[in-house]
């Protein structure tokens, strides 16, 4: 996703909205229909610093589509604390808009409901076909073996952000390309009161994006080829614990860190006070925040060995938001044209340009804007070394059980208690057992 934040889903909500059949949303007057559309309605979610804000980058670009089709598009953009609970409101109870936007983390989870259309092969030749996206990001659209439930938006990957004169100043010339360096460079830079690595100890979500990340590199995927909770595997284990014991035993993030969830993490990082931060296109906080373009360098995230992106190491999470439908629409032909317009090559580079993301469609990548030394090293990881986290109806509910025993274990490090192979798996036994209840 765009920006870093807990998705949790409210576990009962979405188990009523998964036994509902038949409800979807759509326009429930004066909205058109398929012989006369007149309107959609549109949910985007909050992509930049205010909702005004996506507001004002927004209208323009539905002015063309009404200018083109004769479709007037009803905008809102929901606040990312509101978005999931109104998309799960919307398909108990059938009132929702006819298009919007969800975190691609969510994609099994609401596909799980039955109230999005489905992307099958006609679906998406209606918008111009499923190879005009990037593997990865369809991926991430809903569960392996099923036609997608939405259609890849904005698309983001995780880079490693390094400030050039902390590192210069440690005599560190170059990033480290392997989590070992990382951590040797991480013991030079972590003084006088300067930390080596940021993190967000309690933010869930980001718990999630770097230990799947780290499970993936330690060969565990969190859950079984049948979607069964998996928590406790040997390379679980050793993902949560090498992220924690960056704290806990390397010495080289605050033990402040573990409090961190509102994107503190690069606020220390801009005013100088941490070293590195692992985040997604980070470039625009920065430069809020008085940092010059010069004072930075963007690397791909440390894998276990050898350089990243080399192989099928894995060394991030397939970020980005995703475009669905709801399936009962009273004008679904207008809502497939207004996904082939948001998702055009020419809208795709005007869209991504303004919000810092990767267009998930190929040929909106050429542009030269994609070639920047950021996105650059954000869109070949997208294309070569990313992965989507599980596509389960229960992620939500992953996100939480496991993103909580992380924070959990971030709390003792900071308290200075010892966090043990044992204490690790203890915490994923109980992340499970809430996952089985």
């Amino acid at each position: 996703m765009r920006h870093l934040r807990a998705a949790a889903a409210v576990t009962l909500a979405i188990s009523v909205a998964a036994g509902v059949t038949g409800c979807g949303g759509g326009t429930s007057s004066g909205g058109g229909s398929n012989e006369s559309p007149k309107t959609l309605t549109y949910w985007a979610s909050n992509q930049g610093p205010s909702v005004e804000a996506d507001k004002k980058i927004l209208t323009p670009e539905l002015k063309k589509f009404e200018k083109e089709t004769g479709i007037k598009v009803k905008l809102e953009v929901v606040p990312w604390a509101d978005l999931l609970n109104r998309i799960l409101a919307a398909t108990t109870s059938g009132q929702g808009p006819d298009v919007l936007n969800i975190g691609n983390t969510w994609s099994a989870s609401l596909q799980a409901t039955g109230a999005l259309l489905p992307w099958d092969d006609k679906n998406f030749e209606a918008i111009g076909g499923r190879d005009r996206f990037i593997d990865s990001a369809v991926a991430s659209a809903g569960k392996e073996g099923e036609p997608p439930a939405a259609v890849p938006l904005y698309s983001l990957s995780y880079a490693l952000y390094y400030n050039k004169k902390m590192f210069a100043d440690a005599g560190i010339s170059t990033p480290p390309a392997t989590w070992d360096q990382l951590v040797e460079d991480g013991k030079k830079l972590s003084k006088d009161g300067k930390w080596a690595l940021g993190a967000e100890g309690s933010n869930l979500s980001n718990n999630i994006h770097q230990t799947f990340v780290l499970g993936q590199q330690h060969g565990a995927d969190f859950f079984d080829k049948d979607g069964k909770a998996d928590f406790t595997s040997d390379g679980a284990v050793s993902a949560v614990k090498q992220y924690v014991d960056f704290m806990a035993k390397d010495k080289i993030i605050a033990p402040g860190n573990a409090e961190y969830a509102q994107n503190q993490s690069l606020t220390d990082f801009a005013k100088g006070r941490t070293a590195m931060v692992l985040w997604q296109a980070a470039a625009t906080t920065f430069a809020s925040q008085g940092m010059k373009p010069e004072d930075w360098g963007v690397a791909p995230v440390p894998v276990p060995a050898g350089a990243p992106g080399a192989g099928k190491q894995t060394n991030s999470m397939v970020a980005g938001i995703n475009m669905a439908v709801f399936k009962n629409t009273k004008n679904i032909d207008g809502a497939k044209k207004f996904v082939k317009f948001m998702t055009s090559d020419e809208e795709q580079k005007i869209l991504c340009k303004t919000y810092g993301s990767i267009p998930p469609v190929k040929a909106a990548q050429s542009d030269p804007a994609f070639s920047a030394p950021e996105l650059k090293v954000l869109r070949d990881t997208l294309a070569t070394s990313a992965a989507p986290l599980p596509q389960v109806p229960n992620e939500s509910q992953f996100e939480t059980a496991v993103g909580t025993a992380v924070k959990e274990l971030f709390a003792d490090a900071a308290a200075g208690k010892p966090v043990t192979t044992e204490t690790v798996k203890a915490r994923l036994e109980k992340a499970q057992q809430t996952m089985q209840q």
